[in-house]
């Protein structure tokens, strides 16, 4: 699942701070002088409970909230000085799938293409068929409007839209948390299988520990604005559903319980 190391982290974060404002007029402090590292091809998850500051995070990665201090580095080229250019390698699949009502699912998916100017032409309407293909949509569904369809085809139809442009980096924050657990594992499994044939790099935020360990090769466990753990998972066997029924994964998801439970307390 992890590409080659390669000799420069492709996403770092250094001393990361970012503050709200509040009514009160103190501001808070929802990322404090956060750092981490996310190598290049890997899928890492941002595990922690409500409010630790995993999507704002994920913002700051994506260039839509700026840091108050720190720094955010994309092969060593500042997001600051360098964003427009940098954001053109990422994709964003958000929780909702905010595919826009009056399009059809396949005139969603070309959305990304249209906005940077590409147009619509064989090569990019077979980009788009192929990623409805691979995340499961028929053609019967392409023609369909989003009141048409269901949450999960919703998503599914976002990760297609996500995936057109063919993004080296893909920021997914909490897509599956409306989904039901079947749904979800199957979804789970179609983003190892983006990672493994792009070799793109995947951060995927969730509060959920069995996903988080069935997709992640990294978990960076937060609390309260910082990494307090990031923790390697590995097994010997393919992630492959059973997985989640083995004596190793029962094992990782205790320990990764009991990192979570001390880093909350």
């Amino acid at each position: 699942m992890t590409a080659e190391s390669v000799p420069n982290p492709t996403i770092h974060c250094s001393g990361v701070t970012v503050q709200f404002p509040t009514q009160s007029g103190s501001p808070q402090t929802v990322l404090d002088r956060l750092d981490l590292t996310i190598p290049t091809g890997s899928v890492t998850t941002l595990l922690g409970p409500s409010g630790c500051g995993k999507s704002t995070l994920l913002r700051v990665i994506a260039g839509l909230i700026q840091p108050i201090a720190g720094e955010v580095s994309i092969d060593q080229r500042s997001l600051r000085t360098d964003g427009r250019k940098l954001r053109e390698m990422m994709s964003f699949v958000f929780q909702e799938s905010a595919l826009l009502p009056w399009r059809t699912v396949l005139q969603n998916v070309m959305l990304p293409v249209e906005l940077r100017g590409l147009g619509r032409n064989k090569a990019t309407l077979e980009q788009a068929y192929h990623w409805l293909e691979i995340v499961g949509l028929s053609k019967s569904d392409w023609t369909k409007r989003p009141n048409q369809l269901s949450g999960g085809m919703k998503m599914r139809a976002s990760i297609a839209r996500a995936m057109t442009t063919l993004p080296k980096i893909l920021l997914m924050d909490e897509p599956f948390a409306a989904l039901d657990d079947v749904l979800r594992s199957k979804l789970n499994d179609l983003i190892l299988r983006i990672a493994e044939e792009q070799r793109c790099t995947v951060v995927f935020v969730t509060h959920n520990i069995s996903e988080a360990i069935y997709i992640s090769d990294s978990i960076a466990v937060m609390s309260e604005g910082k990494i307090a753990r990031k923790l390697p998972i590995h097994f010997d066997e393919p992630r492959l559903p059973k997985l989640r029924s083995t004596e190793p994964f029962a094992r990782t998801y205790g320990n990764v319980s009991d990192i979570l439970f001390q880093a909350v307390s």
